[in-house]
């Protein structure tokens, strides 16, 4: 998906949700777990009810390897599953380089068809770049994470630039592809410093984890990175599809997903 297509569908939904897909099969409601394919079904269903108010799935891939190939049959009808004009993530945060690197490029470009992957940065250029030959298709780089751990190096100040790691990671990455192609991964909890990256990545788009059940506030991270194009696809997982855990979960999720796109709703009218 080209971002041209990508910002004409948040504007026809009034939306920058997406809706975390880390179906974990001791989560799931009992029921389901008659089904042939219960972590499909659990999908399905909640791709049913909350396609409206989204713009984008986030399959975690930890949660799919973890069940081996039922797992990763699980996965693969749920991509089949998601329409097409519905922009897709693969949450894998892959690093290598060289045959590996292309190899994962492979995977979830043409075996999964998804049109972005998250891509951990530490190995450099050549980890990266295997993602960036695949036309209209994206990589979501890591760049400053919610996790307490993210103090240990993505905070650390260069003595040569004076800059922290995570923005040096920024402003390196983007001689490698440019905001048609790139983005970056910066959780909900760091909203206070989405300024500083908007002023370095102005027109780049940004995912942000972590908004609910993670404790991101919506109304922090649109103050401070929204942009003339929306430029913010922010994550809902476990706040949207376990809103609920019984046999009306999907409902659940629908109320918590219309929620979050009304509140996204009233930003939008004001760019």
């Amino acid at each position: 998906m080209n971002r041209e297509t990508l910002v004409k569908n948040i504007k026809a939904k009034n939306s920058f949700l997406c809706i975390g897909l880390d179906t974990d099969i001791n989560r799931i409601p009992a029921h389901l777990h008659k089904e042939k394919d219960p972590v499909f079904a659990f999908n399905k269903q909640i791709v049913d009810a909350t396609i409206d108010y989204c713009i984008a799935y986030k399959p975690n891939l930890a949660f799919y390897e973890a069940l081996g190939p039922k797992g990763l049959e699980s996965l693969a009808k749920t991509m089949e599953y998601i329409p097409e004009e519905v922009f897709t993530i693969a949450d894998a945060k892959r690093g290598d380089i060289g045959n590996t690197a292309a190899l994962y490029a492979k995977t979830f470009y043409e075996t999964y068809a998804f049109d972005s992957v998250t891509v951990a940065p530490y190995m450099g250029k050549d980890s990266v770049t295997p993602f960036l030959e695949y036309k209209d298709r994206w990589v979501i780089l890591l760049a400053l994470t919610s996790n307490s751990g993210s103090q240990d190096f993505q905070n650390l100040v260069l003595k040569e630039t004076g800059d922290e790691v995570y923005k040096m990671v920024i402003k390196k990455s983007m001689t490698w592809a440019d905001a048609k192609q790139l983005m970056y991964v910066v959780g909900a909890t760091q909203a206070s410093k989405l300024k500083e990256i908007r002023a370095i990545a102005p027109d780049h788009f940004l995912l942000i984890p972590g908004v609910g059940a993670q404790g991101g506030n919506l109304q922090q991270v649109v103050a401070n990175g929204i942009n003339s194009d929306c430029g913010l696809i922010v994550n809902s997982s476990r706040g949207i599809i376990y809103a609920g855990n019984d046999k009306d979960f999907a409902k659940a999720a629908k109320q918590a997903a219309s929620k979050l796109q009304q509140e996204m709703r009233t930003y939008l009218d004001k760019i």
